[in-house]
Order: structure tokens, then sequence, then C-alpha cells
């Protein structure tokens, strides 16, 4: 899974570089939007007490719905419903624990949240005087609410992704996207509470945390025009 999505966006790369310079869709009379529904499927992966260096040792699935303000072109505000599938074993580490004891742990993670996104390129499609791209890489910072389950248990805890993407605007009001984000859980009950402090050092809100990854490939739609030009009429 994990090379299919390298490949895509490789695909998105080329397109944006070498696609044709949009025709019609270059006119100045298209329409823009102000908000974007959508949904993405990927990749999830776990750094913790069960897994300290490869990020996709363990690889699960993620999937997502997410709902954007578009406040202009370079930036965006975003809601986020996050659901990932981790795993992770101790017998894959090199150090050994006490007791020589070996953990095991499959898990679900639910992330509600909101993000903030930075374009490096003015995205859209039209209005050829603000230079607009169809492609544009995209920094994103938010805060969050984890919820974890495993083995009948649930712990919540605050969250904080930091993600990085490239998004395509395949049609004025249709786009696909490629993100990869790392959350940063502010607790240590990601991959259960049986795994909590391993090595007998107390957690705190800052140490012997918990990470997870998602890399998503995603579509969105976009809804709600905007008014480019308001007349006043006395």
């Amino acid at each position: 899974m994990k090379r299919t999505l390298l490949r895509l966006l490789l695909l998105i790369i080329l397109a944006g570089s070498t696609g044709p310079a949009l025709h019609s869709q270059t006119q100045e009379s298209v329409e823009t939007y102000k908000f974007d529904i959508g949904a993405g499927i990927g990749m999830s992966g776990y750094l913790g007490d069960a897994n300290e260096s490869s990020l996709f040792a363990h690889p699960g699935v993620a999937l997502n719905g997410s709902f954007r303000y578009l406040i202009n072109t370079r930036w965006a505000i975003r809601g986020m419903l996050t659901a990932a599938s981790l795993s992770g074993s101790t017998a894959d580490m090199d150090n050994v624990l006490p007791e020589g004891k070996v953990y095991e742990f499959n898990s679900w993670v639910y992330d509600l949240g909101g993000r903030v996104e930075f374009n490096f390129f003015n995205y859209g499609i039209g209005e050829t005087y603000k230079r607009l791209s169809r492609i544009s890489p995209y920094l994103s910072l938010g805060l969050g609410v984890t919820m974890s389950s495993s083995d009948g248990n649930s712990y919540v805890a605050m969250s904080l992704p930091m993600g990085f993407g490239v998004k395509y605007k395949i049609r004025p009001r249709l786009n696909l996207g490629l993100e990869f984000c790392m959350t940063k859980v502010f607790g240590d009950h990601v991959d259960s509470g049986e795994l909590s402090d391993l090595y007998l050092i107390k957690s705190s809100f800052l140490k012997n945390t918990d990470w997870y990854s998602t890399l998503m490939l995603s579509i969105s739609y976009e809804f709600g025009k905007r008014c480019v030009t308001c007349h006043r009429i006395d």
C-alpha cells in the first residue's frame, strides 16, 4: 500500500507539471467556493513502548472524513475525524524489558480535531491575475482529542497533529490530496494500558508518550459559491 500511495503522489506531481494549460478552465469567470467536504483512506503507523524506531513496522488501515473552510487561496481551516488501526510487539525491539517479558497489542484510535492549512502556492483554477496553481504542497498544524480502544478499555488524551501534503485540483470543484501526518498524543495509552511504563518510568504530559502516523489519499468536493463581486445599489 505504501508503494501505491507513493506512486500516486508521483502521478499527481507529473500531472501538475506536464498537464495542458487548463483551456477553458483558466477563464476569469470560473466560480470559486467557500467550503469543501472530503474523505480519505490510507495506512497508519505507531511509535511508542512497543515500537521505538520503525514507523511502519506494523502498518494498519486509516480512514478519515473532513470539512474545510477555504479562507483564501493560501489558507484553510479543516475539521477532521480520523480512525486508524494500530499494532506492535516488543519482540521486534533490541532492548530487553524487565523480567524478559514480551508485549503485543492491537488497538483503534479515533481522533477529532481542527487544523490550519497553509498552501505553498495560490491554489485554484481560473482568476489568472492571481497566478493560481492547480497543484500545491501544503503544511498543516492543529489540535485534537484522541480516544484509543484496546481489550475493552478506552483512554482519552489531547493530541497535536502535524502534517505535510500535496493537493491537486482535478476540476474546479474536485480535489485530490496525499498527506503524511504525525500525531503526538499527550498520553501513554494509545497502545493499551498494559504497555504503559514498560521501563518503570512514569509518564508525564510530554515524556514517555505515544505517537501515531497516517499516510492518506483523499478526495474532496467544493461547495458554497463565493460572492466575488458585490455591487452596492443605493
